[in-house]
Protein backbone atom coordinates (compact mmCIF):
# COMPACT_ATOMS: atom_id res chain seq x y z
CA UNK A 1 0.00 0.00 0.00
CA UNK A 2 0.93 3.61 -0.45
CA UNK A 3 1.67 5.65 2.67
CA UNK A 4 -0.24 8.79 3.60
CA UNK A 5 1.18 11.19 6.19
CA UNK A 6 -1.34 12.81 8.53
CA UNK A 7 -0.88 15.08 11.52
CA UNK A 8 -3.54 15.09 14.24
CA UNK A 9 -4.13 16.92 17.49
CA UNK A 10 -5.61 15.35 20.66
CA UNK A 11 -9.30 16.16 21.19
CA UNK A 12 -10.07 16.77 24.84
CA UNK A 13 -13.49 18.46 24.64
CA UNK A 14 -16.08 15.89 23.57
CA UNK A 15 -19.81 15.88 22.87
CA UNK A 16 -22.13 16.94 20.04
CA UNK A 17 -21.75 20.65 20.68
CA UNK A 18 -17.95 20.47 20.60
CA UNK A 19 -18.00 18.32 17.44
CA UNK A 20 -20.31 20.79 15.71
CA UNK A 21 -17.98 23.65 16.62
CA UNK A 22 -15.03 21.76 15.12
CA UNK A 23 -16.89 21.15 11.88
CA UNK A 24 -17.64 24.86 11.70
CA UNK A 25 -13.88 25.39 11.64
CA UNK A 26 -13.47 22.85 8.79
CA UNK A 27 -12.09 20.26 11.20
CA UNK A 28 -13.08 16.62 11.68
CA UNK A 29 -13.48 14.59 14.89
CA UNK A 30 -11.48 11.36 14.63
CA UNK A 31 -11.22 8.27 16.84
CA UNK A 32 -8.11 6.10 16.72
CA UNK A 33 -9.13 2.56 17.72
CA UNK A 34 -7.17 -0.64 18.19
CA UNK A 35 -4.63 0.80 20.55
CA UNK A 36 -2.68 -0.73 23.40
CA UNK A 37 -4.25 -3.66 25.30
CA UNK A 38 -4.08 -3.06 29.06
CA UNK A 39 -4.96 -4.78 32.33
CA UNK A 40 -7.70 -3.22 34.46
CA UNK A 41 -7.65 -1.39 36.74
CA UNK A 42 -5.16 0.77 34.83
CA UNK A 43 -2.30 2.12 36.92
CA UNK A 44 -0.63 4.18 34.21
CA UNK A 45 -1.19 7.72 32.97
CA UNK A 46 -3.39 8.59 30.01
CA UNK A 47 -2.28 11.32 27.63
CA UNK A 48 -4.52 14.07 26.23
CA UNK A 49 -7.33 12.57 24.14
CA UNK A 50 -6.82 9.03 25.41
CA UNK A 51 -9.51 6.97 27.14
CA UNK A 52 -10.02 3.35 28.14
CA UNK A 53 -12.64 1.10 26.53
CA UNK A 54 -13.38 -2.03 28.56
CA UNK A 55 -13.49 -5.25 26.50
CA UNK A 56 -14.13 -7.72 29.33
CA UNK A 57 -12.09 -10.26 31.30
CA UNK A 58 -10.33 -7.48 33.16
CA UNK A 59 -8.86 -5.98 30.00
CA UNK A 60 -9.28 -2.75 28.11
CA UNK A 61 -8.07 -0.88 25.05
CA UNK A 62 -6.73 2.64 24.93
CA UNK A 63 -8.42 4.66 22.20
CA UNK A 64 -7.53 8.23 21.25
CA UNK A 65 -9.86 11.09 20.34
CA UNK A 66 -8.26 13.31 17.71
CA UNK A 67 -9.00 16.19 15.39
CA UNK A 68 -7.74 16.76 11.83
CA UNK A 69 -8.50 19.36 9.17
CA UNK A 70 -10.75 18.71 6.17
CA UNK A 71 -7.96 19.75 3.79
CA UNK A 72 -5.46 17.37 5.40
CA UNK A 73 -7.52 14.26 4.55
CA UNK A 74 -8.90 15.27 1.17
CA UNK A 75 -6.40 13.17 -0.81
CA UNK A 76 -6.85 10.28 1.64
CA UNK A 77 -10.64 10.13 1.35
CA UNK A 78 -11.64 11.32 -2.13
CA UNK A 79 -9.75 8.63 -4.03
CA UNK A 80 -10.25 4.94 -4.91
CA UNK A 81 -6.80 4.15 -3.50
CA UNK A 82 -6.14 2.69 -0.05
CA UNK A 83 -3.37 3.85 2.24
CA UNK A 84 -1.37 2.96 5.30
CA UNK A 85 -1.58 6.17 7.34
CA UNK A 86 1.53 7.52 9.06
CA UNK A 87 -0.24 9.30 11.89
CA UNK A 88 1.71 11.96 13.77
CA UNK A 89 0.16 12.42 17.23
CA UNK A 90 1.63 13.16 20.65
CA UNK A 91 4.94 13.73 18.89
CA UNK A 92 5.21 10.13 17.72
CA UNK A 93 4.31 8.20 14.57
CA UNK A 94 1.64 5.49 14.75
CA UNK A 95 0.50 3.45 11.77
CA UNK A 96 -3.22 3.27 11.01
CA UNK A 97 -5.78 2.54 8.30
CA UNK A 98 -9.12 4.17 7.55
CA UNK A 99 -11.95 1.95 8.84
CA UNK A 100 -15.07 4.10 8.65
CA UNK A 101 -16.14 7.54 7.56
CA UNK A 102 -19.37 9.51 7.89
CA UNK A 103 -20.40 12.14 5.34
CA UNK A 104 -22.95 14.93 5.56
CA UNK A 105 -26.07 13.67 3.70
CA UNK A 106 -26.38 16.86 1.61
CA UNK A 107 -23.04 18.71 1.57
CA UNK A 108 -20.86 15.57 1.25
CA UNK A 109 -18.42 17.02 3.77
CA UNK A 110 -16.82 14.66 6.28
CA UNK A 111 -18.54 14.49 9.68
CA UNK A 112 -16.45 11.86 11.45
CA UNK A 113 -13.67 9.36 10.81
CA UNK A 114 -12.63 6.13 12.52
CA UNK A 115 -9.04 4.98 12.19
CA UNK A 116 -7.63 1.63 13.27
CA UNK A 117 -4.09 1.40 14.60
CA UNK A 118 -2.19 -1.39 12.85
CA UNK A 119 0.95 -3.38 13.59
CA UNK A 120 3.23 -5.38 11.25
CA UNK A 121 2.53 -8.70 13.00
CA UNK A 122 -1.24 -8.34 13.49
CA UNK A 123 -3.72 -9.17 10.66
CA UNK A 124 -6.29 -6.55 9.70
CA UNK A 125 -9.30 -6.69 7.36
CA UNK A 126 -9.47 -4.10 4.58
CA UNK A 127 -11.42 -3.62 1.37
CA UNK A 128 -8.99 -3.64 -1.56
CA UNK A 129 -9.85 -2.40 -5.07
CA UNK A 130 -10.06 -4.99 -7.85
CA UNK A 131 -8.43 -4.53 -11.25
CA UNK A 132 -9.16 -6.85 -14.17
CA UNK A 133 -6.45 -7.51 -16.74
CA UNK A 134 -6.25 -9.53 -19.92
CA UNK A 135 -8.66 -10.22 -22.78
CA UNK A 136 -11.47 -12.62 -21.88
CA UNK A 137 -12.23 -15.40 -24.35
CA UNK A 138 -15.91 -14.65 -23.94
CA UNK A 139 -15.45 -11.02 -24.98
CA UNK A 140 -13.66 -12.16 -28.14
CA UNK A 141 -16.75 -14.29 -28.81
CA UNK A 142 -19.01 -11.24 -28.56
CA UNK A 143 -19.80 -11.13 -24.83
CA UNK A 144 -19.52 -8.21 -22.43
CA UNK A 145 -17.21 -8.26 -19.40
CA UNK A 146 -18.82 -6.93 -16.22
CA UNK A 147 -17.28 -6.30 -12.81
CA UNK A 148 -19.71 -7.02 -9.96
CA UNK A 149 -17.35 -6.45 -7.02
CA UNK A 150 -15.11 -3.41 -7.29
CA UNK A 151 -13.52 -4.23 -3.93
CA UNK A 152 -12.81 -7.44 -2.01
CA UNK A 153 -12.31 -7.83 1.73
CA UNK A 154 -8.80 -9.02 2.49
CA UNK A 155 -7.32 -10.16 5.81
CA UNK A 156 -3.56 -9.98 6.32
CA UNK A 157 -0.92 -7.87 8.08
CA UNK A 158 -1.19 -4.38 6.63
CA UNK A 159 2.37 -4.63 5.30
CA UNK A 160 1.28 -7.53 3.04
CA UNK A 161 -1.86 -5.92 1.60
CA UNK A 162 -1.43 -4.61 -1.97
CA UNK A 163 -2.88 -1.42 -3.42
CA UNK A 164 -5.00 -3.50 -5.82
CA UNK A 165 -5.96 -7.11 -6.44
CA UNK A 166 -5.03 -7.96 -10.03
CA UNK A 167 -7.28 -10.60 -11.60
CA UNK A 168 -6.50 -12.09 -15.00
CA UNK A 169 -9.61 -12.87 -17.08
CA UNK A 170 -7.99 -14.35 -20.23
CA UNK A 171 -9.69 -17.75 -19.71
CA UNK A 172 -13.14 -16.43 -18.81
CA UNK A 173 -15.54 -17.79 -21.41
CA UNK A 174 -18.84 -16.56 -22.78
CA UNK A 175 -21.59 -16.77 -20.16
CA UNK A 176 -19.09 -17.71 -17.44
CA UNK A 177 -18.51 -16.16 -14.01
CA UNK A 178 -15.53 -15.87 -11.69
CA UNK A 179 -16.31 -16.37 -8.01
CA UNK A 180 -14.35 -15.39 -4.90
CA UNK A 181 -13.66 -19.05 -4.08
CA UNK A 182 -11.77 -19.46 -7.37
CA UNK A 183 -9.29 -16.70 -6.51
CA UNK A 184 -6.03 -17.12 -4.66
CA UNK A 185 -3.52 -14.47 -3.60
CA UNK A 186 -0.40 -15.54 -1.75
CA UNK A 187 -0.37 -14.40 1.87
CA UNK A 188 -3.91 -12.99 1.70
CA UNK A 189 -7.19 -14.37 3.04
CA UNK A 190 -10.33 -13.35 1.14
CA UNK A 191 -13.15 -12.75 3.59
CA UNK A 192 -16.07 -12.41 1.15
CA UNK A 193 -18.49 -15.31 0.57
CA UNK A 194 -16.83 -17.89 -1.69
CA UNK A 195 -19.83 -18.04 -4.05
CA UNK A 196 -19.95 -14.26 -4.56
CA UNK A 197 -19.48 -13.36 -8.24
CA UNK A 198 -16.55 -11.01 -8.86
CA UNK A 199 -16.89 -10.67 -12.62
CA UNK A 200 -18.64 -12.31 -15.55
CA UNK A 201 -18.83 -12.36 -19.34
CA UNK A 202 -22.45 -11.79 -20.17
CA UNK A 203 -24.17 -12.84 -23.36
CA UNK A 204 -25.07 -9.79 -25.43
CA UNK A 205 -28.02 -9.65 -27.82
CA UNK A 206 -25.61 -9.89 -30.75
CA UNK A 207 -23.87 -12.92 -29.20
CA UNK A 208 -27.21 -14.64 -28.64
CA UNK A 209 -28.18 -13.97 -32.24
CA UNK A 210 -24.90 -15.35 -33.54
CA UNK A 211 -25.26 -18.46 -31.38
CA UNK A 212 -28.82 -19.01 -32.57
CA UNK A 213 -27.79 -18.56 -36.21
CA UNK A 214 -24.93 -21.02 -35.76
CA UNK A 215 -27.25 -23.57 -34.19
CA UNK A 216 -29.81 -23.16 -36.96
CA UNK A 217 -27.16 -23.73 -39.62
CA UNK A 218 -26.13 -27.09 -38.23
Amino acid sequence: MKTFKLSAEPRTVLGKKAAKALRGESKIPVVLNGGKLIELPFAGTLRDGEKIVEIGNGKGLITTDLVVSQDAVRKLVYTPDIFAIELDVHGETRMAVLKDIQFHPVKDTILHMDLLEVFPEKPVTLEVPVKLEGHAEGVKAGGKLTLSMKKLKVRAPYTAIPERLIINVDNLGLGKTLQVGELNFEGLELVNAKNAVVCAVQLTRAARGAAAAAAAGK
